[in-house]
């Protein structure tokens, strides 16, 4: 009787190439054969145990699920904290914040580099006043919140301190996560302010003051999101988030940390994008390399310091604006490759993104999906269903291969900040956003609802519109808390914030300090350029 693998191919078999998303080919069908050379024990193993490829926790989500955190912020702290007690009361089990452009730029509402953008993409944060606002009725000892922030994070998570002080909570039972990854801005995102070994210096500092206060909080979750909504592939988006790892790694223990007392705050931040098989391996492939990365290289002993925890946000690149409806099934399929994946957290963008900020019915929808996948399709029930699939393992093999060949390049080129000043992880990642857009225009990659199954007319859906209005408010509050508080005691803060950069001390305290003394986020930024000036962005040809 003829092996399966004897049989003749298909007619349509070899009528066009089959690949990944992200390129990587696919055979008709996946035998033993294909995984003759894994070890299973070394490369598979269990849930819990080194390398981790089936997943941080050895129960995963029967021990506890996922961490539902659907990312908001909009127009001014008043509203933005209406949207979180909305979506606490829905079932959402973690905060995170969404900050307008200013904010995280390190520019105060008024600035004239500020208008027009004020609360469009987040919510305006000016000072420690505003933060009170945000999280306001919101017990900070009892919720976990995230920050998308980075280069203003030590600005930020200072006033989250400041606030859980306020609040008599004890800073030990503070836990939650700010971003704190600068490294992707200059390749993937923009929103940067220092030069790259100068902003570096503010994530170690970061790294060394929460080791003694905030031992709960995770100090940075370096973040492939972006560079994969920059048009990176997944072999890249893995590649690209480890190689910045590793540098952020080794920044600390040049900052004389040693590896085990800061690496178990370490977390990661991915993309779930729409190839489900593709996406299951990444996460899978990613976590492995990282277990063997900080065993190998950088010797850690604490097993907490090889897990990669990691959060996941559904592709927003993926998402279109014909035919929105259609993103509900696009995040569906792309929650259900993060969580297969093992993800600790997932964010669910909502089906108007592609136009606006969500509506609260559209963000409500997308928190729903979170549930129903939790409740009643049964993959949580089970820790890593997918392990021993011959097509995912074959594909978490090849992906934690490129990755390794790409972090190895780096490596040659003298590291992950050589690689960024010389733009060499730009051009990589421009390419393949070319690439695809060229297969998208050619109908090599179908998108339905843009090069193929368009609709003759789109009916329209109503979207979130920021009232204008809250740019001059948020203005007028800004001068108003200027008006008030205590000068002299806000000009010492900031002037101590300055010799601290110029002296090379830690950061941390001067600028919880400041925050105190209501310095504004715009001017504690500006008290750092004058030390450590303003990047400046290479041209990449």
């Amino acid at each position: 009787m003829p092996k399966s693998s004897d049989k003749p191919p298909l007619a349509n078999d070899t009528e066009r190439d089959f690949t990944t998303l992200s390129g990587l080919p696919l055979e008709r069908v996946y035998t033993p054969a294909n995984l003759a050379a894994s070890d299973p024990d070394q490369q598979i193993g269990y849930p819990g145990e080194a390398p981790f490829t089936r997943g941080v926790y050895p129960t995963m989500y029967r021990g506890r699920l996922w961490t539902m955190r659907q990312y908001a912020g909009f127009g001014s702290a008043v509203e933005s904290n209406r949207r979180y007690r909305y979506l606490l009361a829905q079932g959402q089990t973690g905060l995170s914040v969404a900050f307008d452009l200013p904010t995280q730029i390190g520019l105060d509402s008024d600035h004239a580099l500020a208008r027009g953008e004020v609360g469009k993409v987040g919510v305006a944060i000016d000072s420690l006043e505003d933060m009170e606002t945000l999280f306001d009725g919101i017990p900070l000892g009892r919720v976990s919140t995230s920050m998308t922030i980075n280069a203003t994070a030590a600005i930020l998570l200072s006033l989250y301190v400041a606030v859980a002080k306020k609040q008599g909570t004890d800073l030990k039972r503070l836990a939650g996560t700010i971003q704190n990854d600068v490294l992707k801005e200059y390749v993937a995102r923009g929103t940067y302010i220092y030069p790259v070994r100068a902003a570096m210096r503010v994530v170690t500092d970061i790294f060394a003051w929460c080791r003694t206060e905030l031992s709960n909080w995770n100090t940075i979750s370096i973040s492939g999101y972006h560079i994969r909504e920059a048009g990176s592939t997944a072999v890249q988006e893995a590649a690209f988030t480890l190689a910045d790892a590793i540098a952020y790694v080794q920044a600390a223990l040049d900052a004389g940390l040693a590896v085990d007392d800061f690496a178990p705050q370490l977390s990661f931040f991915f993309n779930a994008h729409s190839d489900l098989l593709e996406e299951i391996a990444k996460f899978r492939a990613a976590r492995r390399l990282w277990a063997r990365i900080m065993k190998e290289r950088f010797a850690a002993k604490d097993p907490r310091s090889m897990m990669l925890r990691f959060h996941a946000q559904t592709a927003g690149s993926s998402l279109t604006a014909q035919q929105p409806e259609n993103n509900i099934v696009r995040v569906a399929i792309q929650a259900l490759a993060a969580v297969l994946g093992g993800c600790q957290s997932l964010h669910c963008n909502a089906l108007d993104e592609a136009l606006a900020l969500p509506t609260e019915q559209a963000a409500l929808l997308a928190l729903r999906t979170q549930q129903i996948l939790a409740q009643e399709s049964g993959v949580a029930n089970t820790a890593d269903p997918v392990a021993g699939s011959y097509a995912v393992e074959k594909l978490t093999d090849e992906i934690e291969a490129g990755a390794r060949e790409y972090i190895e390049k780096i490596d040659a080129m003298g590291g992950m900040l050589r690689a960024i000043e010389t733009g060499y992880v730009q051009a990589e990642i421009q390419k393949a956003a070319y690439d695809y857009q060229l297969a998208v225009e050619r109908r090599a990659r179908v998108v339905v609802g843009v090069n193929q199954f368009v609709a003759e007319e789109e009916k329209p859906i109503p979207i979130l519109r920021i009232d204008p209005e809250i740019e001059s408010a948020q203005v007028a509050r800004l001068h108003a808390l200027r008006a008030k508080r205590d000068a002299a005691k806000t000009r010492a803060a900031l002037a101590e914030v300055e010799c601290r950069a110029a002296s090379g001390e830690n950061l941390m305290p001067a600028i919880l300090t400041a925050v105190e003394a209501y310095a504004t986020v715009g001017e504690i930024s500006d008290a750092l350029r004058r030390v450590f000036g303003e990047f400046q962005e290479s041209v990449v040809i």
